[in-house]
């Protein structure tokens, strides 16, 4: 590979991040100005690599949201801890599969070691099954599927050999503020989303446990509850303790939807809000959430081990692929993918370079300043703080004059670029969303962006 081309990408990565602090977090061209500029006709004759990429940086630079920045408050997604950067950079250089010792054998063992750092800063059980996945999406995929094979297992059914013709019918019980991506994974294994028995919520979307103990005394078969830890708009935890207690009585699987409040157990002061969780079956997380590790990274954790490896297996039948020897790691016994990054590179540079202080200070700091945000803007009479400060959601609405203008607040906020963050409704109304989980984000950060989405109030009220 061409050294200039390298040395020239490092230069360009280096004024991106370096060009943080006071770029506008939103994109600043349209659409039609991306298309436009992407949109080359694609050539008979090959280009030179640097040529190629000088030309993409120009063109993509406009359009890029900068998820990075310390005033980024969008969909709960963190930045990227530097030793993550570098770690992802020479991943897509060494090139390894991570699908198993064989393809990888440093791979493995990175990613080995990385899982079991992983149990621990979670305070999980360290024997159970780990795979690191795409997403939480896939996470939750994984960790139901292995749910599905305990429950028809239960039931004398195989399900990886039989299918779902015939099969027992699984109930699956989820709070009626449960996460998209849930009810994503359901429907990809067969369990479909419109079968899905909602749990009652109170006004923080926690789970009502009186009512999930009414649904599960009222049916019969193999059950599936969820329970959620970091409701995704108020950052509202479960009563997990007594959800699993509810499960064990009626011989269900619980498992915990983790994508970032499941990170509180790496903080000595925020671990007491989940006690109870490493009872469960299964969990699923983001690395690219509160760890701060580049996309893509989700984590699926599974009690059950034989359950988990069962579920997964996608080496089953290819006889070029030799059996694992003695505890070599074999990533494809936990994850849906055979072919896949060596994710266990990142996750393992983002642990080392933070250790446990950094985990435990990165997500006080996050709720820290989510507290800060909630505070200054409670000062303005026209917001309302919408739920209770649990973690690192803020959750508010904006009224003048009798009238809901939280979506005009939000599109001039994202307009004028200080700062950016997501819409979504609560309670049948539109909202604001605030999600803090960068490891740059400081207090000054929070006040300025503060500043900037209260002077866009009276912005809003007059468009």
């Amino acid at each position: 590979m061409d050294p200039e081309l390298l040395r020239r990408t490092a230069e360009i990565a280096g004024e991106y991040l370096t060009s943080l602090p006071e770029r506008p977090v939103r994109a600043g061209a349209s659409l039609e100005e991306l298309r436009s500029a992407l949109r080359v006709g694609l050539e008979d004759r090959s280009r030179p690599a640097l040529e190629v990429i000088e030309e993409l940086v120009a063109a993509a630079d406009p359009g890029l949201v900068a998820t990075q920045s310390p005033r980024y408050f969008g969909f709960v997604i963190g930045g990227a801890v530097d030793a993550a950067v570098a770690a992802d950079w020479l991943t897509s250089v060494w090139d390894q599969n991570g699908a198993g010792y064989l393809g990888g054998p440093s791979a493995a063992v990175a990613e080995e070691v990385a899982c079991e750092w992983l149990l621990d800063i979670l305070g999980l059980p360290n024997d159970a099954g780990v795979g690191l996945t795409t997403g939480c999406q896939m996470a939750h995929f994984t960790c139901l599927a292995a749910a599905r094979n305990h429950a028809l297992a239960d039931a004398g059914w195989d399900v990886e050999a039989d299918g779902l013709f015939g099969a027992p019918p699984i109930r699956v019980l989820v709070g009626a503020t449960a996460h998209t991506t849930v009810f994503a994974a359901l429907r990809m294994l067969g369990l479909g989303s419109r079968r899905v028995e909602l749990v009652a919520a109170d006004d923080q979307g926690r789970i009502r446990p009186p009512e999930l103990a009414r649904l599960l005394s009222s049916g019969k078969g193999p059950a599936i509850v969820v329970a959620q830890v970091g409701e995704v708009n108020t950052g509202a935890i479960d009563e997990v303790p007594v959800i699993v207690r509810l499960a064990r009585e009626h011989n269900a699987w619980c498992h915990v939807d983790g994508a970032f409040g499941l990170w509180a157990a790496a903080s000595p002061t925020y671990r007491g809000l989940i006690e109870g969780v490493a009872e469960a079956d299964s969990w699923a997380t983001d690395a690219h959430k509160w760890l701060n590790v580049p996309y893509d990274c989700g984590i699926a954790i599974v009690r059950d081990r034989a359950a988990h490896a069962a579920a997964m297996n996608s080496f089953v039948g290819a006889e070029y692929i030799p059996q694992p020897q003695h505890d070599e790691r074999l990533g494809a016994e936990w994850v849906p993918e055979f072919s896949r990054r060596a994710r266990g590179f990142t996750v393992y540079a983002a642990l080392r370079e933070l250790g446990r202080g950094g985990v435990a200070a990165l997500v006080e700091r996050c709720c820290g300043c989510a507290r800060l945000m909630a505070e200054e803007l409670a000062r303005d009479p026209r917001v309302t703080v919408l739920n209770d400060l649990v973690l690192n959601q803020v959750l508010v609405r904006f009224v003048c004059d009798g009238a809901n203008v939280t979506d005009e607040v939000i599109d001039a906020v994202q307009r004028e670029g200080t700062c950016w963050m997501s819409g979504t409704q609560w309670e049948g109304e539109a909202a604001m969303r605030i999600s803090v989980c960068n490891w740059r984000t400081t207090e000054g950060d929070i006040r300025r962006s503060a500043r900037a989405i209260l002077a866009q109030i009276g912005v809003a009220a007059r468009a």
